[in-house]
């Protein structure tokens, strides 16, 4: 901890959308605790002192340049936001001596929730509730998915960020079938309500703290990231928290999460896929990082 008790956290991600959110989280905490924030496009956020430059992910000069950086920065805590690289920074943690400073899951974990066939999988296997799915590869055509739906299908990258790739197909001639492989996943349609839990479980207690948003409007009608959120009052939507605690444990997943989840059209919540770090609406739901701020063991 900084001198006179000062926190510095880490936030990557900082000028992408879950980063924002958590930089207006953080605006009025700029007393008790110092933000510095590091991403690809490093420009001024609000709630960040400054906004590192470092390479994406997938570029070898990650992990050199995240180290360098957490060496200068000496963070109390690092808050990764981009999913892309939560399993690498998970194993780079060990070699910066980050130990509990880093928030979030192993990357085992990380890994699992990432990839959204095999978030499927894993809580299938769990009994958690998930609408029909199979690998895009299981279907010759989009005819072949629509029959075996009975009605519409979702189809999405197995890897990618929030509402990327995501298409309601409902018609056995839509082109964007031309495009769908074994990289893809295919789940039914799920047409009522949809909700965004965000979820903090402890790495210690396993604890949980849930808050239920749900999606007032979707940036692409049926489908999308939301681009307006009601947070419910504590107790309604209890199926839905339940739901939502009870995938966390399931894919092992502590810290910060974000999730989809939607009702069938028999009123059933179904898990569509997690993301194992804050989401862009997170300032719906400040509780989450007032609990990482005050349970985070670094």
């Amino acid at each position: 901890m900084g001198a006179g008790g000062r926190r510095t956290i880490l936030v990557t991600g900082a000028a992408g959308p879950a980063g924002r959110a958590l930089g207006a989280q953080l605006v009025g905490r700029a007393p008790e605790l110092r933000a510095v924030g590091a991403d690809l496009n490093p420009v001024p956020v609000t709630g960040f002192e400054t906004v590192e430059a470092v390479p994406a992910a997938g570029d070898p000069r990650y992990e050199p340049a995240m180290l360098d950086l957490i060496a200068r920065v000496n963070p109390d805590l690092v808050v990764p936001t981009v999913s892309e690289e939560l399993p690498r920074i998970a194993v780079l943690g060990r070699a910066a001596g980050l130990g509990s400073a880093l928030v979030g899951s192993t990357a085992s974990a990380a890994a699992v929730a990432g990839d959204k066939l095999l978030t499927m999988w894993t809580l299938a296997r769990a009994d958690v509730a998930v609408p029909a799915f199979a690998p895009a590869d299981a279907f010759a055509s989009a005819a072949d998915a629509l029959a075996w739906a009975g009605g519409p299908v979702v189809v999405k990258p197995r890897v990618a960020r929030g509402g990327r790739g995501v298409h309601v197909v409902d018609r056995p001639d839509d082109p964007v079938w031309d495009k769908v492989d074994a990289s893809w996943v295919v789940q039914v349609f799920a047409p009522a309500v949809e909700y965004s839990p965000q979820v903090y479980r402890s790495p210690d207690t396993g604890r949980t703290v849930v808050v239920v948003l749900q999606k007032a409007a979707l940036e692409h009608g049926r489908i999308g990231n939301a681009t307006a959120v009601e947070r419910l009052p504590d107790g309604d939507a209890p199926d839905v928290a339940a739901l939502a605690a009870r995938t966390v444990e399931a894919l092992d997943l502590v810290g910060p999460v974000d999730m989809d989840v939607r009702r069938l059209a028999d009123g059933v919540p179904v898990v569509l896929e997690v993301n194992a770090r804050f989401g862009a609406v997170s300032a719906s739901a400040p509780q989450i990082l007032d609990t990482v701020l005050d349970d985070w063991p670094g």
